[in-house]
Protein backbone atom coordinates (compact mmCIF):
# COMPACT_ATOMS: atom_id res chain seq x y z
CA UNK A 1 0.00 0.00 0.00
CA UNK A 2 1.21 3.58 -0.47
CA UNK A 3 3.06 5.11 2.47
CA UNK A 4 2.57 8.55 3.89
CA UNK A 5 5.43 10.79 5.02
CA UNK A 6 5.86 10.24 8.75
CA UNK A 7 9.03 12.29 9.35
CA UNK A 8 7.35 14.88 11.59
CA UNK A 9 6.30 13.53 14.99
CA UNK A 10 3.22 14.86 16.70
CA UNK A 11 3.59 17.37 19.53
CA UNK A 12 0.47 17.83 21.62
CA UNK A 13 1.41 21.45 22.38
CA UNK A 14 2.21 22.33 18.78
CA UNK A 15 -1.14 24.02 18.37
CA UNK A 16 -0.02 26.69 20.88
CA UNK A 17 3.61 26.85 19.76
CA UNK A 18 2.82 27.62 16.13
CA UNK A 19 2.78 31.17 14.89
CA UNK A 20 -0.45 33.17 15.14
CA UNK A 21 -0.84 33.01 11.42
CA UNK A 22 -1.21 29.21 11.56
CA UNK A 23 -2.92 28.51 14.89
CA UNK A 24 -6.70 28.79 14.82
CA UNK A 25 -6.75 29.08 18.63
CA UNK A 26 -4.38 32.07 18.49
CA UNK A 27 -6.54 33.65 15.82
CA UNK A 28 -9.68 33.16 17.90
CA UNK A 29 -8.02 34.53 21.05
CA UNK A 30 -6.67 37.58 19.21
CA UNK A 31 -10.10 38.16 17.67
CA UNK A 32 -11.76 37.91 21.10
CA UNK A 33 -9.18 40.28 22.60
CA UNK A 34 -9.62 42.87 19.86
CA UNK A 35 -13.40 42.57 19.94
CA UNK A 36 -13.37 42.84 23.73
CA UNK A 37 -11.14 45.89 23.58
CA UNK A 38 -13.43 47.56 21.05
CA UNK A 39 -16.64 46.69 22.92
CA UNK A 40 -15.33 47.66 26.36
CA UNK A 41 -13.77 50.84 24.94
CA UNK A 42 -17.12 51.87 23.47
CA UNK A 43 -18.95 50.92 26.65
CA UNK A 44 -16.42 52.80 28.75
CA UNK A 45 -16.56 55.84 26.51
CA UNK A 46 -20.35 56.10 26.53
CA UNK A 47 -20.52 55.20 30.22
CA UNK A 48 -17.98 57.89 31.03
CA UNK A 49 -19.95 60.42 28.98
CA UNK A 50 -23.17 59.45 30.73
CA UNK A 51 -21.46 59.66 34.12
CA UNK A 52 -20.01 63.04 33.23
CA UNK A 53 -23.36 64.34 32.08
CA UNK A 54 -24.99 63.00 35.21
CA UNK A 55 -22.44 64.66 37.51
CA UNK A 56 -22.59 67.90 35.56
CA UNK A 57 -26.40 67.83 35.64
CA UNK A 58 -26.30 67.30 39.41
CA UNK A 59 -23.80 70.16 39.78
CA UNK A 60 -25.96 72.34 37.58
CA UNK A 61 -29.05 71.54 39.61
CA UNK A 62 -27.22 72.28 42.88
CA UNK A 63 -25.78 75.48 41.51
CA UNK A 64 -29.19 76.54 40.19
CA UNK A 65 -30.79 75.88 43.54
CA UNK A 66 -28.09 77.83 45.35
CA UNK A 67 -28.37 80.64 42.82
CA UNK A 68 -32.13 80.77 43.32
CA UNK A 69 -31.67 80.94 47.08
CA UNK A 70 -29.21 83.80 46.58
CA UNK A 71 -31.60 85.56 44.25
CA UNK A 72 -34.47 85.42 46.66
CA UNK A 73 -32.30 86.46 49.56
CA UNK A 74 -30.92 89.30 47.46
CA UNK A 75 -34.42 90.36 46.47
CA UNK A 76 -35.38 90.48 50.14
CA UNK A 77 -32.43 92.58 51.11
CA UNK A 78 -32.86 94.83 48.08
CA UNK A 79 -36.53 95.47 48.83
CA UNK A 80 -35.53 96.41 52.35
CA UNK A 81 -32.71 98.49 50.96
CA UNK A 82 -30.34 96.57 53.24
CA UNK A 83 -27.14 96.69 51.26
CA UNK A 84 -24.93 95.63 54.13
CA UNK A 85 -27.08 92.58 54.84
CA UNK A 86 -27.06 91.76 51.15
CA UNK A 87 -23.33 92.04 50.87
CA UNK A 88 -22.77 90.06 54.07
CA UNK A 89 -25.09 87.32 52.89
CA UNK A 90 -23.33 87.13 49.54
CA UNK A 91 -19.91 87.12 51.22
CA UNK A 92 -20.95 84.31 53.53
CA UNK A 93 -22.24 82.39 50.59
CA UNK A 94 -19.05 82.92 48.63
CA UNK A 95 -17.04 81.56 51.57
CA UNK A 96 -18.71 78.16 51.16
CA UNK A 97 -16.47 75.47 49.62
CA UNK A 98 -16.76 75.31 45.88
CA UNK A 99 -17.86 78.91 45.29
CA UNK A 100 -15.57 80.99 43.11
CA UNK A 101 -17.45 84.26 43.22
CA UNK A 102 -20.89 85.81 43.41
CA UNK A 103 -21.73 89.08 41.76
CA UNK A 104 -24.64 91.24 40.67
CA UNK A 105 -24.65 92.93 37.25
CA UNK A 106 -27.05 95.50 35.96
CA UNK A 107 -28.55 95.44 32.50
CA UNK A 108 -25.61 97.34 31.04
CA UNK A 109 -23.04 94.85 32.33
CA UNK A 110 -21.79 97.00 35.17
CA UNK A 111 -20.82 95.01 38.22
CA UNK A 112 -22.83 96.43 41.07
CA UNK A 113 -21.45 94.02 43.63
CA UNK A 114 -18.97 91.16 43.66
CA UNK A 115 -17.33 88.98 46.28
CA UNK A 116 -14.13 90.07 44.59
CA UNK A 117 -13.96 93.76 45.58
CA UNK A 118 -11.66 94.59 42.67
CA UNK A 119 -14.47 93.93 40.20
CA UNK A 120 -17.04 96.26 41.75
CA UNK A 121 -17.83 99.11 39.40
CA UNK A 122 -16.27 97.42 36.47
CA UNK A 123 -17.92 96.40 33.25
CA UNK A 124 -17.86 92.83 32.06
CA UNK A 125 -16.60 91.90 28.63
CA UNK A 126 -19.73 90.77 26.87
CA UNK A 127 -17.63 88.84 24.33
CA UNK A 128 -15.96 86.80 27.03
CA UNK A 129 -16.74 83.16 27.63
CA UNK A 130 -18.81 84.04 30.71
CA UNK A 131 -21.06 86.51 28.86
CA UNK A 132 -21.47 85.72 25.20
CA UNK A 133 -24.21 83.18 25.84
CA UNK A 134 -26.60 85.94 26.93
CA UNK A 135 -25.55 88.75 24.61
CA UNK A 136 -25.62 89.12 20.90
CA UNK A 137 -22.46 90.87 19.79
CA UNK A 138 -22.05 94.09 21.88
CA UNK A 139 -25.67 95.07 22.29
CA UNK A 140 -26.87 95.64 25.84
CA UNK A 141 -29.13 93.01 27.32
CA UNK A 142 -32.75 94.01 26.72
CA UNK A 143 -34.39 90.88 28.02
CA UNK A 144 -33.41 87.33 29.02
CA UNK A 145 -35.32 84.88 26.89
CA UNK A 146 -32.69 82.12 26.46
CA UNK A 147 -33.25 78.87 28.22
CA UNK A 148 -29.52 78.51 28.30
CA UNK A 149 -28.60 80.26 31.57
CA UNK A 150 -25.63 78.04 32.32
CA UNK A 151 -22.12 78.25 31.05
CA UNK A 152 -18.89 76.38 31.71
CA UNK A 153 -15.60 78.13 31.26
CA UNK A 154 -12.04 77.77 32.49
CA UNK A 155 -10.38 79.97 35.05
CA UNK A 156 -6.89 79.32 36.39
CA UNK A 157 -6.85 75.86 34.81
CA UNK A 158 -10.09 74.79 36.47
CA UNK A 159 -13.49 74.45 34.99
CA UNK A 160 -16.03 76.86 36.43
CA UNK A 161 -19.80 76.61 36.20
CA UNK A 162 -21.55 79.93 35.88
CA UNK A 163 -25.26 80.23 36.58
CA UNK A 164 -27.00 83.43 35.51
CA UNK A 165 -30.21 84.07 37.41
CA UNK A 166 -32.20 87.07 36.12
CA UNK A 167 -33.38 89.64 38.64
CA UNK A 168 -36.84 90.61 37.35
CA UNK A 169 -38.61 93.88 37.96
CA UNK A 170 -41.34 93.10 40.44
CA UNK A 171 -44.22 95.35 41.30
CA UNK A 172 -42.91 95.82 44.82
CA UNK A 173 -39.63 96.93 43.42
CA UNK A 174 -41.04 99.30 40.81
CA UNK A 175 -43.22 101.04 43.42
CA UNK A 176 -40.52 101.33 46.07
CA UNK A 177 -39.46 104.81 46.96
CA UNK A 178 -35.80 103.93 47.28
CA UNK A 179 -35.13 102.81 43.75
CA UNK A 180 -38.19 102.94 41.58
CA UNK A 181 -37.91 101.38 38.15
CA UNK A 182 -40.27 101.84 35.25
CA UNK A 183 -42.86 99.14 34.77
CA UNK A 184 -41.74 98.49 31.20
CA UNK A 185 -38.34 97.24 32.33
CA UNK A 186 -38.59 93.54 32.92
CA UNK A 187 -35.00 92.63 33.83
CA UNK A 188 -33.17 94.79 36.31
CA UNK A 189 -29.99 92.73 36.24
CA UNK A 190 -28.58 89.27 36.80
CA UNK A 191 -27.14 87.36 39.68
CA UNK A 192 -24.01 85.64 38.46
CA UNK A 193 -23.06 82.65 40.61
CA UNK A 194 -19.77 80.91 39.75
CA UNK A 195 -19.16 77.47 41.21
CA UNK A 196 -15.93 75.47 40.79
CA UNK A 197 -16.24 72.09 39.06
CA UNK A 198 -12.92 70.88 40.46
CA UNK A 199 -14.52 68.27 42.69
CA UNK A 200 -16.68 67.16 39.82
CA UNK A 201 -13.61 66.83 37.61
CA UNK A 202 -11.74 64.94 40.33
CA UNK A 203 -14.71 62.67 40.73
CA UNK A 204 -14.89 62.22 36.98
CA UNK A 205 -11.17 61.39 36.86
CA UNK A 206 -11.57 58.84 39.62
CA UNK A 207 -14.61 57.40 37.90
CA UNK A 208 -12.69 57.24 34.65
CA UNK A 209 -9.75 55.51 36.31
CA UNK A 210 -12.06 53.12 38.11
CA UNK A 211 -13.91 52.46 34.90
CA UNK A 212 -10.64 51.76 33.09
CA UNK A 213 -9.57 49.43 35.89
CA UNK A 214 -12.89 47.65 35.94
CA UNK A 215 -12.87 47.48 32.16
CA UNK A 216 -9.38 46.02 32.16
CA UNK A 217 -10.28 43.47 34.82
CA UNK A 218 -13.50 42.62 33.00
CA UNK A 219 -11.62 42.32 29.71
CA UNK A 220 -9.02 40.10 31.37
CA UNK A 221 -11.75 37.94 32.89
CA UNK A 222 -13.53 37.70 29.54
CA UNK A 223 -10.30 36.72 27.79
CA UNK A 224 -9.37 34.19 30.48
CA UNK A 225 -12.85 32.68 30.62
CA UNK A 226 -13.09 32.67 26.83
CA UNK A 227 -9.66 31.05 26.62
CA UNK A 228 -10.70 28.43 29.17
CA UNK A 229 -13.91 27.78 27.29
CA UNK A 230 -12.05 27.55 23.97
CA UNK A 231 -9.44 25.27 25.56
CA UNK A 232 -12.13 22.91 26.83
CA UNK A 233 -14.65 23.10 24.01
CA UNK A 234 -12.44 23.78 20.99
CA UNK A 235 -8.76 23.21 21.67
CA UNK A 236 -9.03 19.76 23.26
CA UNK A 237 -11.28 18.36 20.48
CA UNK A 238 -9.02 19.94 17.85
CA UNK A 239 -5.94 18.47 19.50
CA UNK A 240 -7.63 15.06 19.60
CA UNK A 241 -8.56 15.44 15.95
CA UNK A 242 -5.04 16.53 15.06
CA UNK A 243 -3.56 13.61 17.01
CA UNK A 244 -5.93 11.25 15.20
CA UNK A 245 -5.00 12.60 11.77
CA UNK A 246 -1.29 12.25 12.50
CA UNK A 247 -1.72 8.71 13.81
CA UNK A 248 -3.64 7.84 10.68
CA UNK A 249 -0.89 9.53 8.64
CA UNK A 250 1.63 7.26 10.39
CA UNK A 251 -0.29 4.24 9.15
CA UNK A 252 -2.53 3.51 12.15
CA UNK A 253 -5.63 3.22 10.02
CA UNK A 254 -8.86 2.60 11.87
CA UNK A 255 -7.86 4.82 14.81
CA UNK A 256 -10.95 6.29 16.51
CA UNK A 257 -11.12 9.56 18.43
CA UNK A 258 -13.64 10.03 21.25
CA UNK A 259 -16.84 11.94 20.43
CA UNK A 260 -17.74 14.12 23.42
CA UNK A 261 -20.31 16.52 21.96
CA UNK A 262 -23.18 16.76 19.53
CA UNK A 263 -22.07 19.99 17.88
CA UNK A 264 -20.09 20.59 14.70
CA UNK A 265 -16.87 19.33 16.30
CA UNK A 266 -18.68 16.15 17.33
CA UNK A 267 -19.93 15.76 13.75
CA UNK A 268 -16.39 16.30 12.51
CA UNK A 269 -15.07 13.65 14.92
CA UNK A 270 -17.75 11.20 13.75
CA UNK A 271 -16.87 11.92 10.12
CA UNK A 272 -13.18 11.38 10.91
CA UNK A 273 -13.92 8.06 12.63
CA UNK A 274 -16.02 6.93 9.67
CA UNK A 275 -13.26 7.96 7.26
CA UNK A 276 -10.62 6.15 9.34
CA UNK A 277 -12.73 2.98 9.43
CA UNK A 278 -13.25 3.12 5.66
CA UNK A 279 -9.52 3.64 5.14
CA UNK A 280 -8.77 0.62 7.33
CA UNK A 281 -11.30 -1.48 5.43
CA UNK A 282 -9.86 -0.27 2.11
CA UNK A 283 -6.34 -1.08 3.31
CA UNK A 284 -7.40 -4.57 4.35
CA UNK A 285 -9.07 -5.09 0.99
CA UNK A 286 -6.04 -3.80 -0.88
CA UNK A 287 -3.71 -5.93 1.24
CA UNK A 288 -5.92 -8.96 0.73
CA UNK A 289 -6.04 -8.38 -3.00
CA UNK A 290 -2.28 -7.84 -3.05
CA UNK A 291 -1.70 -11.12 -1.20
CA UNK A 292 -4.17 -12.88 -3.46
CA UNK A 293 -2.52 -11.42 -6.53
CA UNK A 294 0.91 -12.30 -5.19
CA UNK A 295 -0.21 -15.86 -4.49
CA UNK A 296 -1.73 -16.14 -7.95
CA UNK A 297 1.40 -14.75 -9.55
CA UNK A 298 3.52 -17.21 -7.58
CA UNK A 299 1.18 -20.05 -8.50
CA UNK A 300 1.20 -19.13 -12.18
CA UNK A 301 4.97 -18.65 -12.08
CA UNK A 302 5.34 -22.06 -10.49
CA UNK A 303 3.03 -23.58 -13.09
CA UNK A 304 4.93 -21.89 -15.90
CA UNK A 305 8.20 -23.07 -14.42
CA UNK A 306 6.86 -26.60 -14.14
CA UNK A 307 5.54 -26.40 -17.68
CA UNK A 308 8.89 -25.09 -18.84
CA UNK A 309 10.73 -27.90 -17.04
CA UNK A 310 8.29 -30.37 -18.48
CA UNK A 311 8.84 -29.04 -21.97
CA UNK A 312 12.59 -29.20 -21.48
CA UNK A 313 12.22 -32.76 -20.21
CA UNK A 314 10.02 -33.67 -23.16
CA UNK A 315 12.43 -32.11 -25.64
CA UNK A 316 15.40 -33.79 -23.96
CA UNK A 317 13.72 -37.16 -23.93
CA UNK A 318 12.56 -36.72 -27.50
CA UNK A 319 16.09 -35.92 -28.58
CA UNK A 320 17.55 -38.77 -26.55
CA UNK A 321 14.89 -41.12 -27.85
CA UNK A 322 15.60 -40.27 -31.45
CA UNK A 323 19.32 -40.56 -30.87
CA UNK A 324 18.82 -43.84 -28.97
CA UNK A 325 16.76 -45.28 -31.80
CA UNK A 326 19.38 -44.34 -34.39
CA UNK A 327 22.29 -45.64 -32.27
CA UNK A 328 20.43 -48.81 -31.35
CA UNK A 329 19.67 -49.63 -34.97
CA UNK A 330 23.21 -48.80 -36.05
CA UNK A 331 25.07 -50.91 -33.49
CA UNK A 332 22.55 -53.71 -32.83
CA UNK A 333 23.49 -55.77 -35.88
CA UNK A 334 27.30 -55.55 -35.33
CA UNK A 335 26.85 -56.50 -31.68
CA UNK A 336 24.69 -59.45 -32.62
CA UNK A 337 27.35 -60.61 -35.08
CA UNK A 338 30.13 -60.28 -32.51
CA UNK A 339 28.14 -62.25 -29.93
CA UNK A 340 27.25 -64.98 -32.43
CA UNK A 341 30.74 -65.44 -33.85
CA UNK A 342 32.34 -65.40 -30.41
CA UNK A 343 30.14 -68.32 -29.39
CA UNK A 344 30.83 -70.13 -32.70
CA UNK A 345 34.60 -69.67 -32.32
CA UNK A 346 34.45 -70.92 -28.73
CA UNK A 347 32.64 -74.13 -29.78
CA UNK A 348 35.07 -74.60 -32.67
CA UNK A 349 38.11 -74.28 -30.38
CA UNK A 350 36.64 -76.62 -27.78
CA UNK A 351 35.84 -79.17 -30.48
CA UNK A 352 39.11 -79.11 -32.41
CA UNK A 353 41.75 -77.66 -30.12
CA UNK A 354 40.71 -78.71 -26.66
CA UNK A 355 44.17 -80.11 -25.97
CA UNK A 356 46.03 -77.23 -27.47
CA UNK A 357 48.14 -75.05 -25.20
CA UNK A 358 46.42 -71.92 -23.84
CA UNK A 359 43.01 -73.29 -24.91
CA UNK A 360 41.47 -72.25 -21.61
CA UNK A 361 42.87 -68.75 -21.96
CA UNK A 362 41.34 -68.41 -25.42
CA UNK A 363 37.94 -69.68 -24.30
CA UNK A 364 37.97 -67.26 -21.35
CA UNK A 365 38.73 -64.42 -23.70
CA UNK A 366 35.87 -65.48 -25.96
CA UNK A 367 33.55 -65.65 -22.92
CA UNK A 368 34.63 -62.12 -21.98
CA UNK A 369 33.90 -60.95 -25.54
CA UNK A 370 30.51 -62.63 -25.46
CA UNK A 371 29.67 -61.18 -22.02
CA UNK A 372 30.58 -57.66 -23.01
CA UNK A 373 28.71 -58.01 -26.29
CA UNK A 374 25.66 -59.22 -24.38
CA UNK A 375 25.92 -56.27 -21.97
CA UNK A 376 26.13 -53.91 -24.91
CA UNK A 377 23.10 -55.63 -26.33
CA UNK A 378 21.17 -54.98 -23.09
CA UNK A 379 22.10 -51.33 -23.31
CA UNK A 380 20.88 -51.24 -26.88
CA UNK A 381 17.66 -52.94 -25.77
CA UNK A 382 17.16 -50.26 -23.13
CA UNK A 383 17.75 -47.58 -25.72
CA UNK A 384 15.15 -49.12 -27.97
CA UNK A 385 12.73 -49.44 -25.08
CA UNK A 386 13.27 -45.80 -24.12
CA UNK A 387 12.65 -44.57 -27.64
CA UNK A 388 9.45 -46.58 -28.07
CA UNK A 389 6.05 -45.04 -27.18
CA UNK A 390 3.56 -47.39 -25.53
CA UNK A 391 -0.15 -46.57 -25.48
CA UNK A 392 -2.05 -46.21 -22.19
CA UNK A 393 -4.89 -48.60 -21.47
CA UNK A 394 -6.94 -46.85 -18.79
CA UNK A 395 -9.25 -48.88 -16.59
CA UNK A 396 -10.68 -48.72 -13.07
CA UNK A 397 -8.50 -50.68 -10.65
CA UNK A 398 -7.64 -50.89 -6.99
CA UNK A 399 -4.30 -49.24 -6.21
CA UNK A 400 -3.73 -51.52 -3.22
CA UNK A 401 -4.08 -54.56 -5.49
CA UNK A 402 -1.34 -53.20 -7.75
CA UNK A 403 0.86 -52.73 -4.66
CA UNK A 404 0.28 -56.33 -3.54
CA UNK A 405 1.28 -57.60 -6.99
CA UNK A 406 4.53 -55.63 -6.89
CA UNK A 407 5.28 -56.89 -3.36
CA UNK A 408 4.95 -60.50 -4.49
CA UNK A 409 7.40 -59.85 -7.35
CA UNK A 410 10.15 -58.45 -5.09
CA UNK A 411 9.39 -60.35 -1.87
CA UNK A 412 12.10 -62.96 -2.51
CA UNK A 413 14.72 -60.28 -3.23
CA UNK A 414 13.82 -58.40 -0.04
CA UNK A 415 14.16 -61.61 1.94
CA UNK A 416 17.64 -62.27 0.51
CA UNK A 417 18.82 -58.73 1.40
CA UNK A 418 17.25 -58.81 4.92
CA UNK A 419 14.85 -55.94 4.27
CA UNK A 420 11.84 -55.63 6.56
CA UNK A 421 8.68 -54.57 4.73
CA UNK A 422 6.15 -52.35 6.54
CA UNK A 423 3.02 -51.52 4.62
CA UNK A 424 0.06 -49.41 5.67
CA UNK A 425 -2.40 -49.54 2.82
CA UNK A 426 -5.41 -47.34 3.38
CA UNK A 427 -8.86 -48.87 3.66
CA UNK A 428 -11.71 -47.75 1.51
CA UNK A 429 -9.59 -46.08 -1.15
CA UNK A 430 -11.55 -45.16 -4.27
CA UNK A 431 -10.77 -47.05 -7.44
CA UNK A 432 -8.27 -45.25 -9.64
CA UNK A 433 -8.68 -44.90 -13.37
CA UNK A 434 -5.19 -45.68 -14.68
CA UNK A 435 -3.04 -48.10 -16.68
CA UNK A 436 -2.26 -50.88 -14.12
CA UNK A 437 0.82 -52.10 -16.00
CA UNK A 438 2.37 -48.64 -16.11
CA UNK A 439 1.61 -47.99 -12.42
CA UNK A 440 3.10 -51.41 -11.58
CA UNK A 441 6.21 -50.45 -13.56
CA UNK A 442 6.51 -47.24 -11.53
CA UNK A 443 6.07 -49.00 -8.19
CA UNK A 444 8.60 -51.71 -9.12
CA UNK A 445 11.15 -49.08 -10.16
CA UNK A 446 10.74 -47.23 -6.84
CA UNK A 447 10.88 -50.44 -4.73
CA UNK A 448 13.93 -51.80 -6.55
CA UNK A 449 15.73 -48.46 -6.12
CA UNK A 450 14.91 -48.63 -2.39
CA UNK A 451 16.23 -52.22 -2.15
CA UNK A 452 19.43 -51.22 -3.96
CA UNK A 453 19.85 -48.35 -1.48
CA UNK A 454 19.90 -50.84 1.45
CA UNK A 455 22.59 -53.43 0.56
CA UNK A 456 23.09 -54.32 4.23
CA UNK A 457 19.37 -54.58 4.96
CA UNK A 458 16.92 -52.11 6.44
CA UNK A 459 13.28 -51.11 6.48
CA UNK A 460 10.92 -50.34 3.65
CA UNK A 461 7.59 -48.56 4.22
CA UNK A 462 4.80 -48.52 1.64
CA UNK A 463 1.76 -46.39 2.45
CA UNK A 464 -1.38 -45.50 0.49
CA UNK A 465 -4.00 -42.96 1.52
CA UNK A 466 -6.59 -40.58 0.09
CA UNK A 467 -5.11 -37.07 0.20
CA UNK A 468 -8.20 -35.30 -1.10
CA UNK A 469 -11.58 -35.99 -2.69
CA UNK A 470 -9.97 -36.33 -6.12
CA UNK A 471 -6.43 -37.64 -5.40
CA UNK A 472 -4.67 -40.54 -3.69
CA UNK A 473 -1.08 -40.78 -2.49
CA UNK A 474 1.47 -43.59 -2.63
CA UNK A 475 4.44 -43.14 -0.28
CA UNK A 476 7.53 -45.33 -0.55
CA UNK A 477 10.15 -44.70 2.15
CA UNK A 478 13.39 -46.45 3.05
CA UNK A 479 16.14 -45.91 5.62
CA UNK A 480 18.96 -46.58 3.19
CA UNK A 481 22.01 -44.57 2.21
CA UNK A 482 19.99 -41.63 0.88
CA UNK A 483 20.74 -39.19 -1.94
CA UNK A 484 23.06 -36.21 -1.56
CA UNK A 485 21.92 -32.67 -2.27
CA UNK A 486 24.29 -32.60 -5.21
CA UNK A 487 22.55 -35.48 -7.03
CA UNK A 488 18.96 -34.91 -5.87
CA UNK A 489 17.98 -32.33 -8.56
CA UNK A 490 19.16 -34.66 -11.36
CA UNK A 491 17.68 -38.04 -10.40
CA UNK A 492 14.81 -37.74 -12.90
CA UNK A 493 17.11 -36.93 -15.80
CA UNK A 494 17.45 -39.74 -18.40
CA UNK A 495 20.54 -41.97 -18.05
CA UNK A 496 21.57 -40.29 -14.79
CA UNK A 497 22.50 -42.83 -12.12
CA UNK A 498 24.42 -42.90 -8.85
CA UNK A 499 24.57 -46.69 -8.45
CA UNK A 500 28.08 -48.04 -8.04
CA UNK A 501 27.03 -51.33 -9.65
CA UNK A 502 25.89 -49.47 -12.74
CA UNK A 503 22.46 -49.00 -14.21
CA UNK A 504 20.68 -47.55 -17.21
CA UNK A 505 19.49 -44.45 -15.33
CA UNK A 506 16.15 -44.36 -17.12
CA UNK A 507 13.91 -45.93 -14.46
CA UNK A 508 13.06 -42.72 -12.56
CA UNK A 509 12.78 -40.70 -15.76
CA UNK A 510 10.31 -43.21 -17.20
CA UNK A 511 8.42 -43.33 -13.89
CA UNK A 512 8.05 -39.56 -13.84
CA UNK A 513 6.77 -39.56 -17.40
CA UNK A 514 4.21 -42.28 -16.61
CA UNK A 515 2.93 -40.44 -13.54
CA UNK A 516 2.70 -37.11 -15.40
CA UNK A 517 0.78 -38.78 -18.24
CA UNK A 518 -1.71 -39.90 -15.61
CA UNK A 519 -2.02 -36.26 -14.42
CA UNK A 520 -0.08 -36.88 -11.21
CA UNK A 521 3.23 -35.83 -9.70
CA UNK A 522 6.29 -37.28 -7.94
CA UNK A 523 8.00 -35.58 -5.01
CA UNK A 524 11.21 -36.78 -3.35
CA UNK A 525 12.87 -36.05 -0.01
CA UNK A 526 16.18 -37.52 0.97
CA UNK A 527 18.98 -37.15 3.46
CA UNK A 528 22.31 -38.90 3.30
CA UNK A 529 22.46 -41.71 5.86
CA UNK A 530 18.76 -41.41 6.79
CA UNK A 531 16.95 -42.64 3.71
CA UNK A 532 14.70 -41.46 0.91
CA UNK A 533 10.95 -40.83 0.60
CA UNK A 534 9.09 -40.83 -2.73
CA UNK A 535 5.52 -39.44 -2.72
CA UNK A 536 3.41 -40.23 -5.78
CA UNK A 537 0.13 -38.33 -6.16
CA UNK A 538 -2.42 -39.70 -8.65
CA UNK A 539 -5.83 -38.34 -9.62
CA UNK A 540 -8.74 -40.70 -9.10
CA UNK A 541 -9.92 -40.22 -12.67
CA UNK A 542 -7.05 -39.81 -15.11
CA UNK A 543 -9.55 -39.37 -17.95
CA UNK A 544 -10.07 -35.77 -16.81
CA UNK A 545 -6.38 -34.93 -17.08
CA UNK A 546 -4.55 -33.73 -20.13
CA UNK A 547 -2.70 -36.76 -21.46
CA UNK A 548 0.66 -36.46 -23.11
CA UNK A 549 0.87 -36.40 -26.89
CA UNK A 550 1.73 -39.46 -28.89
CA UNK A 551 5.26 -38.14 -29.36
CA UNK A 552 6.12 -38.77 -25.67
CA UNK A 553 7.97 -41.93 -24.97
CA UNK A 554 6.83 -44.57 -22.45
CA UNK A 555 9.02 -47.70 -22.39
CA UNK A 556 7.15 -50.93 -21.92
CA UNK A 557 9.11 -52.68 -19.16
CA UNK A 558 12.24 -50.71 -18.35
CA UNK A 559 13.81 -50.86 -14.90
CA UNK A 560 16.67 -48.94 -13.43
Amino acid sequence: MPKIDQSNGFNEEAIWLEGPGRSIIAKVMISILLAGLAIFALLGYFGFRLQRRSLEAAALLSAEQQSEVLRRSASHYMLNNDRNGLYEMMANMADQPGFVRVRILNSEGVISYSTLPTEVGGTVNKDAEACYACHEQSKPLARLQRSDRFRVYRANGTRVLGVITPIENQSACSNAACHAHPDNVRILGVLDTNVSLEKVDVSLTQERNNMLSYTGVALLLVVVLSGLFIWIEVSNPLRSLKAGTQRVAKGELGFQIPVRSNDEIGDLAQSFNAMSSRLELAQHEITSWAHTLEARVEEKTRELKQAHQHMLQVEKMATIGKMAAVVAHEINNPLSGILTYSRVVKRWILKNFSSAPRCAEMTDSLDLIAGESKRCGELVKNLLSFSRVAPMNLEWCELNQVIHTCIRLVQHKMHLTSIQLNHALGDGLPNVRCDPNHIEQVVLAMVINAIDAMPQGGNLWITTRQSSASTVELIIRDDGIGISDEHLPHIFEPFYTTKESGGSGVGLSISQTIVERHGGSIAVKSKVGQGTTFTITLPVDSQRTVLASAEERIPAHAQS
